[in-house]
């Protein structure tokens, strides 16, 4: 069937076309970002040339969200237009057996014509993990900001967040090079966690300026260390002073967790919160699998 298909385009009748949802997983560290660019390798890309194969012709992949070099994605969301002849539900098999293994489409369905991944999008949100052990963790060292240059204090940092919530003109987290012609974002929501040695921030806007999560948590964690008091944050965005926000943390530690619609055609379990956790024994527990001293 796929190798009979026949090249369709724009013109081609709405009987004959739909449009394909996706829910995609990737690891980052391996890529140049999400956005499609010359002479580098890149999570758009890599789907549209397996798309291409398929099909016997171009496809665009509409992403939800831009997301930079080295940084994951639990729950991206994209779409295309693709012949009916291949039923919607059978497209995420079809591409996870052609694509690299640091992609993982979770599920495909199909959407009416006028749903947009992007335009049709609500809210994003982003997670950011922090390790706070003095002694490196192999495992954590792709999806963590591993800091050892001292204690972190989440109460100071959750305090700095507090005021992000609202519409705000957040132009001192918004990094050169943007197409974006303003800097203003509704925060919906802002938390720090610690989970022992782990410390996650987890953003959720309408949308997100280029760069914006990796330059707040590099100022963050100023506020964290007691370099900066919380409200000496809220100055700095509040009077747009980009000179002062002079790190962005690592790409690493940074995840786009989620996507919002009002109308998603897939269950929850498949994208609401579909980043492992990492827990780790505390010394209580271990005290039981030691054995005694003899």
């Amino acid at each position: 069937m796929i190798a009979s298909l026949k090249a369709i385009d724009d013109s081609a009748s709405p009987e004959t076309v739909q449009r394909v949802a996706l829910v995609i997983q990737y690891l980052g560290t391996h890529f140049h970002g999400w956005q499609r660019q010359p002479r580098h390798r890149t999570v758009q890309e890599e789907i549209e040339q397996v798309l291409s194969s398929v099909l016997k012709r171009p496809v665009t992949l509409h992403g939800a969200g831009r997301t930079d070099a080295g940084v994951h994605a639990a729950a991206q969301v994209a779409h295309f237009d693709a012949p009916i002849l291949i039923p919607a539900h059978r497209w995420a098999d079809i591409l996870n057996h052609r694509l690299p293994s640091d992609i993982v489409i979770r599920a495909s369905a199909k959407v009416d014509r006028q749903w947009h991944a992007r335009f049709s999008a609500l809210w994003r949100r982003y997670r950011y993990t922090i390790y706070t052990d003095a002694r490196p963790n192999l495992f954590l060292q792709a999806s963590t900001w591993h800091y050892y240059h001292g204690c972190l204090d989440e109460t100071l940092m959750q305090a700095a967040l507090n005021p992000l919530i609202g519409r705000h003109h957040l132009a001192a987290f918004h990094r050169a090079g943007s197409s974006r012609k303003h800097s203003w974002v509704e925060v919906q929501d802002a938390a720090c966690i610690r989970r022992g040695s782990l410390i996650q921030i987890e953003l959720q806007a309408n949308g997100f300026l280029y760069g914006m999560v990796r330059l707040l948590v590099g100022l963050l964690a100023e506020v964290g260390r007691g370099w900066r008091s919380p409200e000496h944050f809220t100055s700095i965005w509040q009077e747009q002073r980009r000179d002062q926000v002079k790190y962005a943390a690592p790409p690493n530690g940074l995840c786009l967790l989620r996507i919002g619609y009002p109308d998603f055609p897939f269950p929850p379990e498949l994208w609401f919160d579909a980043q492992p956790q990492f827990f780790f024994s505390s010394p209580a527990q271990l005290e039981h699998c030691l054995p005694s001293p003899s």
